[in-house]
């Protein structure tokens, strides 16, 4: 590891951990702690108990009923869902979205950490990238942001739905996962095209989303004729941004998209929070957090 990235993931461990340890630690026990939970023992029924946990196997061999009693399970799983696509380079204020991303995973990370769970990562692009399965301590924790700044996509397209499908697929207990991207995967329509993966996922884990932007993403600024590029695909164009009906046309497109992506989250009940590039994250995530609780 060279000097210079061994020199920015000590300071995120330092800003991140703070945090955590003063802030979230919490708030994220009372939002994800309780989701998950694991049966401990059978006992016979009494009145106001939920026939819903009934044991009828042992209902029937005792001949009198019984039923399932849960505990919460101590220890959970976090997974971290991080868009490593070509757009996490984009950035016009003190911070790059992939900047942005990484401080908020280390802060994630740090508090699943303090509250003894295991934290996993998957990087995805237009494909998976790359699996860092769950485990627990400090130097797994510095990997995960080590690998954050400096992992090498080999995509720089976006597709959220394959990363949606290998968490419903290869994750097979129920783990609590945080979907870091910019969310801008759209259709024609301006439709979020991982609404079917994104159905499918939430009925098998808890899944909240925090959307990473630029200020410079919701509105053109009038600046002449710019030569614009396309991080995810290369394309060029020349965009002549003093046009005023562009600019409207495309503040109007942003708004479209994000309502409807707004629409799907909340469809499914996915918590979501935004946080912008020039935006302290500290009470955002505080929100997102005590939303759950």
């Amino acid at each position: 590891m060279s000097n210079e990235l061994l020199k920015n993931v000590r300071k995120i461990e330092i800003k991140t951990r703070g945090l955590s340890r003063q802030i979230f630690a919490g708030e994220y026990h009372s939002a994800f702690k309780g989701r998950g939970m694991a049966f401990s023992e059978v006992r016979e029924y009494g009145y106001g108990d939920d026939v819903r946990n009934m044991d009828w196997n042992v209902t029937a061999r005792m001949n009198t009923p019984y039923i399932k009693v849960f505990e919460e399970e101590r220890e959970l799983t976090v997974l971290l869902l991080v868009d490593v696509s070509g757009s996490r380079w984009f950035g016009t204020t003190k911070k790059l979205k992939k900047d942005l991303l990484a401080e908020v995973a280390a802060v994630l990370s740090f508090s699943a950490s303090i509250n003894n769970d295991k934290v996993g990562a998957l990087f995805f692009s237009g494909k998976v990238e790359k699996f860092i399965p769950p485990k627990k301590g400090r130097s797994h924790l510095l990997r995960i942001i080590r690998e954050m700044l400096e992992f090498e996509p080999q995509s720089r397209q976006t597709d959220i739905s394959e990363a949606l499908r290998f968490l419903t697929n290869a994750i097979k207990k129920r783990c609590t996962a945080f979907l870091l991207s910019d969310l801008m995967d759209l259709d024609n329509r301006q439709h979020p095209r991982f609404e079917e993966a994104l159905k499918i996922a939430v009925n098998k884990h808890d899944l909240a989303a925090i959307q990473i932007y630029d200020p410079r993403e919701t509105e053109m600024p009038d600046v002449g004729l710019v030569r614009m590029l396309d991080a995810e695909t290369g394309q060029e164009q020349w965009v002549d941004t003093s046009a005023r009906k562009l600019r409207e046309e495309y503040a109007q497109w942003y708004r479209n998209s994000q309502d409807r992506l707004k629409s799907v989250l909340n469809k499914y009940h996915v918590d979501h929070v935004k946080i912008a590039t020039d935006q302290d994250y500290v009470q955002p995530l505080i929100r997102l957090f005590k939303s759950r609780a």
